[in-house]
């Protein structure tokens, strides 16, 4: 659930923008679930990976939010 304090608003299917690139050469990810951790999904090579909520919005440089919500 994010939080007041949140920088980003993380929410499942969005795809986010990472400052680094994966080794894959990758720097999109889609959001597998939000919560007190951030599971994402490499869009290049769909490898897995969780990070703290605080080390997501440190890397994170944008958050395009899925269309699919309806």
């Amino acid at each position: 659930m994010p939080g007041k304090f949140f920088r980003y608003r993380y929410e499942e299917g969005d795809i986010v923008i990472m400052k680094k690139p994966h080794p894959c050469g990758s720097k999109e990810w889609k959001v597998l679930s939000a919560e007190s951790e951030v599971r994402f999904k490499c869009c290049g090579c769909d490898h897995i990976m969780s990070l703290s909520r605080t080390s997501a919005e440190k890397a994170t440089v944008a958050v395009k939010k899925s269309e699919s919500k309806e």
